[in-house]
């Protein structure tokens, strides 16, 4: 398709815009809305183009779908058109995240509130339990894959080894062994289906034409490349000098930024490293409250890992300094969305051009695969700390030389929480019930519980 064959900047602003607003579900959802807007309904774009795209943006540190919306704009309308499809993709969520944060900050011990959120961490909880299936699902093919997934578990759950490294070493496994031509990391190609979009082995797409404007410039890809992390790091470089190291801003800035170059595998994988670096070695915000930031980032428009603003919003809050708590706040939680987003038009601005030179490297793509199985152990230990911090009101950890174990005080147990959990669990996975519908079933059951009195 010719550039000439894409519709106006201004008619895609307005359907970027829609899409903005209507980017519910987590990333599934927004690739497949994506996908019924862009190829089926405007038919701006054709399936193999829309297929390349998700197939490069998977391969991406971050949130693939907000990536995948910056990708398409740059394709139909250069840098501007990628700045606009990704800005509009996000501000809705922004905007809402925000909006909730301030209320949760003002309120959020009031009873009707509190139980709200109550109820909405067992739907949380079973909304990650139903991502443990669904991406083990694709991604566990064979024995070796297994394998990675339970010693990606092991290793975060019981020793507290860093989401980095699990990544780090699952790649090397996977680049390794398809070197040494291991069938089991040699066979795995593609990414299986994200919603509705069927993703498309790579040797189909390479015959497409492309617009002039994205093949390889290097001028052009150094010139953005040093704007872009102007714009991320030099605000990073100035907190670090202005405020030092150990200042809140800081923190947060240098924390996320590292959060935006490791986060392989979407946003249930590395929200179990960010829970657990937020809570038990920042101390920005308690596990329930984590829980409570999930449940906001779920319930509005927008990337999943929103959620981060939510905490950067909170460690903002509790370490305010001499500013207002609320103004520090806003200012930490506008402070992570920076710096978790600019990367994202980093990516696909300097690499999209280049992509076509890595379709058919098999070792990457074994590598990738290593990754994915990795991540399925990831997210798995994500729904046990989650599960341990909503039916238990007491957690500790073991004690025991080497190891980094949480385990449950049994007489903690809440069992107005197991209830609920088990409730939402039978929705989503046995009655296959929608994200927004267990939410609402959840937080509505709860408020009714502590109405009652039986919470």
């Amino acid at each position: 398709m010719r550039s000439s064959d894409y519709p106006t900047l201004s008619e895609a602003f307005k359907v970027w815009a829609r899409i903005g607003l209507l980017s519910f579900g987590g990333p599934a959802g927004q690739i497949a809305l994506m996908h019924q807007i862009l190829v089926e309904e405007r038919k701006w774009l054709g399936e193999k183009r829309f297929l390349h795209a998700l197939n490069y943006c998977m391969l991406l540190p971050g949130p693939e779908a907000q990536q995948l919306a910056v990708y398409i704009g740059w394709l139909m309308h250069r840098t501007l058109g990628g700045v606009i499809a990704g800005v509009l993709f996000v501000l809705p969520g922004v905007v809402a995240i925000m909006a909730l944060s301030w209320i949760y900050a003002i309120w959020g011990n009031v009873g009707i509130v509190e139980a709200f959120f109550f109820g909405l961490k067992a739907a949380v909880l079973a909304i990650v339990a139903q991502a443990v299936y669904r991406i083990g699902k694709r991604a566990l093919k064979n024995s070796a894959m297994v394998s990675i997934a339970v010693a990606a578990f092991v290793a975060i759950f019981a020793f507290g080894v860093p989401f980095p490294v699990i990544i780090l070493v699952a790649g090397m496994i996977g680049y390794v062994a398809a070197r040494r031509n291991i069938a089991a990391f040699r066979s795995g190609g593609g990414h299986g289906k994200i919603g509705a979009v069927q993703v498309a082995d790579a040797d189909t797409l390479l015959g497409e034409e492309s617009p002039d404007h994205t093949q390889v410039n290097r001028a052009w890809a150094f010139r953005v490349s040093a704007i872009l992390l102007g714009l991320w790091l030099v605000p990073v470089g100035a907190l670090f000098l202005a405020l030092g190291p150990a200042h809140v801003f800081s923190q947060i800035a240098g924390f996320f930024s590292v959060m935006a170059v490791v986060t392989f595998g979407g946003a249930y994988a590395v929200l179990a490293y960010v829970a657990q670096e937020a809570v038990q070695n920042f101390g920005w915000l308690a596990a329930g409250e984590m829980l409570d930031g999930l449940s906001m980032a779920e319930t509005t428009p927008g990337p999943l890992i929103m959620v981060t603003q939510f905490v950067g919003f909170m460690g903002a809050l509790r370490d305010a300094g001499t500013l207002p708590p609320l103004m520090a706040a806003t200012l930490g939680g506008l402070l992570t969305t920076w710096v978790t987003f600019t990367p994202c038009f980093l990516w696909i601005f300097l690499g999209a051009p280049f992509i076509e030179r890595l379709r058919n490297n098999q070792n990457l793509t074994a590598a990738l695969s290593a990754i994915t199985a990795a991540v399925v152990g990831v997210i798995l230990n994500l729904a046990v700390w989650f599960g341990l911090h909503v039916v238990f009101a007491e957690v500790k950890p073991l004690d025991v030389p080497g190891l980094d174990l949480l385990i449950p005080v049994l007489s903690s147990v809440n069992l107005v929480a197991a209830a609920l959990t088990v409730t939402a669990l039978l929705a989503v996975l046995w009655r296959g019930m929608g994200t927004i519908q267990v939410l609402l079933l959840c937080a509505g059951l709860g408020v009714v519980a502590r109405l009652t009195g039986i919470a």
